[in-house]
């Protein structure tokens, strides 16, 4: 026996829940179906929880650093992990009982918990049930990466998931990958105590930014004692519970690490390999992401692909866009497009680094002649007040239209800084604009206006049209 709805949402993560209260707010009839965790991967796994224990690290940090400002701590710092664990959970369960109460609450929306699979292109089923309807939206999310690389079946690993459930801290963390997930969890926990290393197969950290911006981040964590392994052409594990090995190919160092941990921090794939969707037609590219189109539509008229699994971005702020974009087609009678959002996402090491639009490296291979302004966070007064010089503002324009390119903000508060170049940008204003703001005082966004004054060519850039 089956049930209808006007449409079926399979999975809660940041677009599902919102849209879900819009189309139960325009009186459709709407299935919610989640197999496991309401809040998907920013409230269980991502966001919130690691940016709870990311709270805990820095106030370890402080005060460690409390004579610096004049206080006296008498004793060592000692950190409970017990207890930063359950700072997190407590933090995460109230967002994730949100979800379900707020879902659960709904007018004219039935929740089911249980794993969805498309029997056709308006079937959906949830163990024994079948429902159907004419849309389908597909918020599927996506889980860690566990790369194919010798000895990885022998040794026992953590994911940015199964990281979570530990409550206490690893004497020696291995972490493979020096991206954004590796780099915030081994900050983290070198803080709490734990001896790191990060090996990376590349020549250097998070190595989708440009040089000078990998330098700084690969500077402050050596400056904290974290181990970095770089250019690891081969990477083979070994070892067993509580003694990790790992044999790594690197141009400086010995040839293998021991640890007592092992965190693979490589990448993300696409939770759509058990979900049916050969039944329904729907298409996916080679890393298994869902194809979609501008409007977030699958190959499949009547299913939509939102979130991590369209590979459009995989970020929650992408996957709440993902939402807005598909409420304002469907609903509101807007034309909305995934062409329509810049680039824009955070790494919430300390200190963070905010970034928009292109790189300084991506804007001179399009072949622009481009300005670039920078300043170091050691001539940002409201950093010097903190205590907190580490870092870089940098900020790019095309130098012929005017039109701001991209920025980094590497530096105390950068992930909030950059949004007064990202609004300016979706606001299509030439630098000017923003370059004759006036800005409070004392702050770090005083100084962007600054740097907009002391654009120059970049020493590679042919010169002025």
């Amino acid at each position: 026996m089956s049930k209808n709805f006007d449409a079926i949402i399979i999975g809660t993560g940041q677009a599902g829940p919102t849209l879900a209260k819009r189309l139960s707010n325009a009186n459709m009839s709407v299935a919610v179906i989640e197999r496991h965790l309401f809040g998907g991967t920013c409230v269980n796994t991502g966001c919130i929880p690691t940016k709870a224990m990311v709270a805990s690290a820095y106030a370890a940090h402080l005060a460690r650093r409390a004579r610096d400002f004049g206080v006296v701590i008498d004793g060592d710092v000692r950190i409970d992990m017990k207890n930063v664990k359950a700072r997190k959970d407590a933090i995460s369960e109230r967002s994730r009982s949100g979800v379900e109460k707020m879902l659960r609450g709904l007018p004219r929306c039935d929740v089911y918990t249980g794993h969805a699979r498309l029997q056709s292109a308006r079937e959906v089923t949830v163990g024994d049930q079948v429902l159907t309807a004419d849309r389908i939206f597909l918020n599927v999310g996506g889980r860690a990466s566990v790369p194919s690389m010798p000895g990885i079946d022998q040794v026992p690993f953590l994911t940015n998931t199964s990281m979570m459930e530990i409550d206490t801290a690893p004497p020696h963390l291995i972490i493979v990958g020096g991206s954004y997930v590796g780099l915030e969890f081994g900050q983290m926990f070198r803080r709490f105590g734990s001896e790191v290393t990060i090996v990376e197969m590349g020549p250097r950290l998070v190595q989708r930014e440009d040089p000078e911006i990998s330098s700084a981040i690969q500077d402050f964590l050596n400056s904290e004692g974290i181990n970095l392994r770089l250019n690891a052409r081969c990477i083979r594990l070994g070892g067993r519970a509580g003694a990790v090995l790992a044999h790594v190919d690197c141009q400086d160092g010995s040839p293998a690490v021991e640890g007592t941990h092992l965190l693979l921090a490589v990448g993300r794939q696409p939770n759509t390999d058990d979900l049916g969707l050969d039944a329904a037609g729907v298409s996916r590219d080679e890393r298994g992401y869902i194809v979609v189109n501008d409007r977030l539509e699958t190959s499949v008229p009547g299913i939509w692909a939102l979130g991590d699994c369209n590979g459009k971005g995989a970020f929650t702020h992408t996957a709440y866009n993902d939402y807005e974009i598909v409420a304002a087609n469907l609903l509101d009678g807007e034309a909305r497009g995934v062409s329509d959002r810049i680039q824009a996402y955070a790494l919430y090491t300390d200190p963070p680094l905010g970034r928009v639009g292109m790189t300084e490296t991506e804007a001179q291979r399009s072949g622009r002649t481009i300005l670039v302004g920078k300043r170091p966070m050691s001539r940002v007064g409201r950093a010097i007040e903190k205590g907190e010089t580490t870092g870089l503002m940098k900020v790019v324009v095309d130098a012929s239209s005017r039109e701001i390119l991209g920025a980094a903000v590497l530096g105390t508060g950068g992930d909030e800084v950059i949004h007064c170049v990202l609004d300016t940008m979706y606001a299509k204003g030439p630098y000017t604009v923003l370059q004759r703001a006036m800005h409070v005082h004392p702050t770090v966004a005083e100084l962007i206006p600054t740097i907009l004054q002391e654009l120059a060519p970049p020493a590679s850039n042919s010169g002025l049209p």
